[in-house]
């Protein structure tokens, strides 16, 4: 019945077509043809390039923004706690430079680490980001662990940024000090401290229909003890040092931390 009501309606555009110059036609498909072109160019464009980012983030005093000035200048440079973020091309550096590595970069942002403004440094800047580099002291660590793991936990169970899924790069800083812990005990006691943490914060936020409250997913795999395997985006864990071994006339120790980023870009 309703076809037979639209049946008039489309011989008569059937008849329009016909009668028309079989050159006016041609044209008319190749301009559709290039205005589906161009939106198509847009969207894939536009998601390549609204995550080109790579946010550094950690405590106050992990030597966040000594590495951003390292990566960016190899240059060493006495920092003190930010209150703001900073930002600035970082092309990647390469052992093999070739026509498709030259030239590549991002934008690096280095996020404050004190605790009141995190989260609203975070919150700006998460859809943006195509990395997450987190920096730890690795001297302090164990004394540190607690806070560290509750902020890595805010990230890594943030819906937007799970759904983003950028890569981690665990960034072990400060491997200079002697009582520096190595990033296989970090990467195996914040997997502990995380697994203790999902169990008091996934009761406290179920809601009655199973699912979490405030923008949060659950971490790792349901039933199983929480590793960094389980998480959708890749993780990696450096060792680096961004005062270096000769204090401030020498290098830094960032090469692991630089093949990181070379990979991401």
């Amino acid at each position: 019945m309703e076809a037979a009501v639209f049946q008039p309606f489309l011989d008569s555009i059937q008849k329009e077509l016909q009668a028309q110059d079989p050159a006016v036609l041609a044209v008319l498909v190749a301009l559709v043809v290039v205005i589906i072109s161009i939106i198509f160019m847009k969207i894939v464009w536009g998601r390549k390039t609204t995550r080109s980012a790579v946010l550094l983030v950690g405590l106050c005093d992990s030597g966040k923004t000594l590495i951003f000035s390292r990566l960016l200048s190899g240059k060493f440079k006495k920092t003190q706690t930010s209150i703001t973020d900073s930002s600035a091309i970082y092309n990647v550096k390469s052992e093999k430079v070739t026509s498709q590595t030259k030239g590549r970069g991002f934008t690096l942002i280095d996020l404050p680490g004190h605790e009141s403004l995190r989260p609203q440094f975070v919150e700006r800047f998460k859809s943006a980001a195509r990395a997450v580099v987190f920096v730890v002291d690795s001297a302090v660590f164990q004394k540190e662990l607690r806070d560290v793991a509750e902020f890595l936990y805010s990230l890594l169970t943030d819906a937007e940024i799970v759904k983003n899924a950028p890569a981690l790069v665990v960034t072990c800083n400060k491997q200079d000090i002697t009582m520096a812990k190595s990033a296989k005990v970090i990467q195996q006691q914040l997997e502990k401290e995380l697994n203790t943490l999902r169990v008091t914060r996934s009761a406290a936020l179920s809601t009655q229909d199973g699912s979490t409250a405030g923008g949060t997913v659950y971490l790792g795999k349901k039933g199983k003890d929480f590793e960094f395997s389980q998480l959708p985006m890749k993780v990696e864990f450096v060792e680096c040092s961004a005062k270096g071994y000769k204090a401030e006339d020498g290098e830094a120790d960032i090469e692991q931390l630089e093949k990181c980023l070379a990979r991401i870009s």
